[in-house]
């Protein structure tokens, strides 16, 4: 691969998804793109960044960018953010819903889903205090290929001993063979969308909470205020913003403001709350039929996918 072809593989990445590679990961591109390359009939990287170059590529173009996406995760990560979850934002929001009892929870970096699915096992543990609320947990992702294996549901055994508690694998799990499938309750709580974030996502409606986490390191500062002043904008002023442990607004945005001793939440600040933005997806203020949200539900429900 010459210089020219790693910088126009650069520059196609931070135009796309808005990765920024330095120019000592050259060995990265080359381990992550040879699959990807030998897999379309090609013997190079040099072959590759020519095909792209060709009019009517876009398959194999958008299998670059995916190859080239991190998508590392599992159940419970970081675990501090789900006990503020529970400890802090569910607390908050319960007081501050009761009348609507209406929750929407946005993860922005989805990847396989056990994020989703983590803060969907820490709702059905809260259930009792949950009875006649409406929720939504939206997962969006850049990568189709992870989406569909979010959306299955289905994990190795390596996936399932990664930070989930035996109690709950037991609990909402299924084993089948050498794998293990979550509960179809569980994945009916969450919708799966497709999603770049550097382009609109308005449509998407206003969230309660939004977990953003480990996305924002890999883009420039620019792209970074860029995506938080578009997410603040979809937030009410009690909303609940949570970012990864190497993240931070902190000489990015005001729009946010660090909750004390709570590492990695963070609040609006007041005057930052978006306005304009609809509760609910475009479909509706809402985002479901009214029949999901009957209040005679014993039990809380959910928007259905």
């Amino acid at each position: 691969m010459t210089p020219n072809e790693y910088d126009h593989l650069r520059g196609y990445l931070k135009q796309q998804s808005g990765l920024v590679l330095t120019a000592e990961k050259q060995y990265l591109i080359e381990s992550r793109l040879l699959p990807v390359a030998r897999k379309a009939g090609l013997a190079s990287i040099s072959a590759l960044v020519a095909k792209m170059k060709e009019p009517g590529q876009s398959v194999l173009c958008d299998a670059v960018v995916e190859a080239m996406t991190t998508n590392e995760s599992f159940f419970f990560r970081d675990k501090t953010p789900f006990e503020h979850f529970v400890d802090t934002m569910l607390p908050s929001m319960l007081q501050a819903r009761s009348r609507e009892r209406r929750l929407r929870i946005w993860c922005a970096a989805a990847s396989t889903g056990q994020e989703p699915y983590s803060l969907a096992m820490c709702l059905k543990e809260q259930e009792a205090k949950l009875a006649g609320w409406r929720i939504e947990i939206v997962g969006t992702d850049l990568s189709n290929e992870v989406l569909e294996k979010a959306k299955a549901g289905v994990y190795s055994q390596f996936e399932v001993q990664r930070g989930l508690p035996i109690n709950h694998l037991l609990k909402y799990f299924t084993q089948n063979g050498d794998t293990w499938q979550i509960s179809s309750t569980l994945r009916s709580m969450v919708q799966y969308r497709k999603l770049n974030l550097l382009e609109a996502f308005s449509s998407l409606g206003q969230f309660d909470i939004v977990f953003c986490r480990n996305v924002l390191i890999y883009f420039d500062n620019p792209t970074k205020i860029d995506i938080l002043g578009r997410i603040s904008k979809q937030m009410p002023a009690d909303g609940f913003l949570v970012l990864g442990a190497a993240e931070t607004v902190v000489g990015l945005t005001d729009a946010f403001k660090p909750m004390t001793e709570k590492r990695g939440l963070y609040q609006l600040n007041g005057a930052a709350a978006g306005s304009g933005a609809v509760r609910g997806l475009a479909t509706g203020t809402t985002g479901a039929p009214a029949s999901a949200f009957s209040s005679a539900a014993p039990r809380f429900s959910v928007v259905p996918r």
